[in-house]
């Protein structure tokens, strides 16, 4: 006679047989659908490594029947990526920078290319948003030691400032006024107490109407009689609240006394032309391009 089944009385399912501790396992198949679908991916599993890589070896893995490779795929995706991208780059590396923004589509393909540039080589100095810092220049506003047009900024990234390996490198040599012996400690006192009338900050007027006379004779020449400044020269301008080096009346005298010459490197050898003329409409397009 077959041994009667166990029916759990909770559930009314019947029951494998199995009791641990007085915990009855009870004996609820899986549906037939997710038992078929189960083995439909062992089938597809097993399809799988014949067409394609899978069983890794000592040196290698099976290559599978139909060849593929990731590898060469995305070799064949970064060719057809470099066809697409030469026809933009040939146009831009035959025309001059400034007639890029002529062309919607050149402008922003540059302006890409640019932007991913710039994060690799640019934001260690100019910051990741280009807001600069105490001694690196903010990129996006309006004041341009050089001059702010899509031509000089390209320039200036084309041979940098005051870097030494390139002939066409950008020069503005600030005399050391102080270090030099070339002005007297209050002179450059009052000269500084001057600058900061210039742009409007709180001053000594007594010491700034001597030190007038000390600017006159010996910095409007570079940076104009109202302290406008002249990017031909690459002079800053003392009239606006931008300081590079700092604006207290302490760092304008530290700086007439012993000016800091910051260095940019000449990134045209390095980078390429196509990827200076990418880079300089990108940070023409930054806000405070001229």
């Amino acid at each position: 006679m077959a041994d009667k089944k166990d029916i759990d009385e909770i559930s009314g399912v019947e029951t494998t047989g199995h009791e641990w501790d007085g915990i009855k396992e009870l004996n609820n198949p899986l549906p037939r659908w997710w038992l078929w679908t189960f083995y439909g991916c062992i089938a597809w599993s097993l399809a799988y490594t014949v067409f394609y890589p899978a069983w890794p070896g000592i040196t290698d893995a099976t290559a599978g029947v139909l060849g593929w490779s990731s590898r060469a795929q995305l070799a064949d995706e970064m060719t057809e990526l470099q066809a697409e991208r030469a026809v933009y780059l040939d146009r831009i590396a035959s025309i001059d920078v400034t007639e890029i923004s002529a062309d919607p589509d050149l402008v922003q393909f540059a302006t890409a290319g640019g932007a991913s540039t710039f994060k690799v080589y640019c934001v260690q100095c100019h910051g990741s948003g280009a807001q600069g810092g105490p001694g690196y220049p903010n990129l996006n506003d309006d004041a341009w030691i050089w001059g702010g047009t899509v031509e000089d900024i390209y320039t200036t990234i084309m041979h940098g400032a005051r870097y030494e390996t390139d002939e066409d490198t950008r020069i503005s040599d600030m005399p050391a006024f102080g270090r030099d012996e070339i002005l007297e400690r209050d002179d450059i006192v009052d000269v500084a107490w001057y600058v900061r009338k210039l742009s409007g900050q709180e001053h000594d007027e007594e010491a700034a109407a001597r030190g007038e006379t000390v600017y006159v004779d010996n910095c409007a020449v570079c940076h104009g009689d109202a302290g406008e400044g002249d990017p031909e020269l690459g002079a800053p301008n003392l009239s606006d609240a931008i300081w590079l080096y700092g604006g207290t009346h302490a760092d304008i005298v530290a700086q007439v006394s012993s000016p800091r010459q910051g260095v940019m490197p000449a990134w045209g050898d390095r980078l390429g032309e196509s990827t200076v003329k990418q880079l300089a409409v990108y940070v023409h397009g930054l806000g405070g391009g001229q």
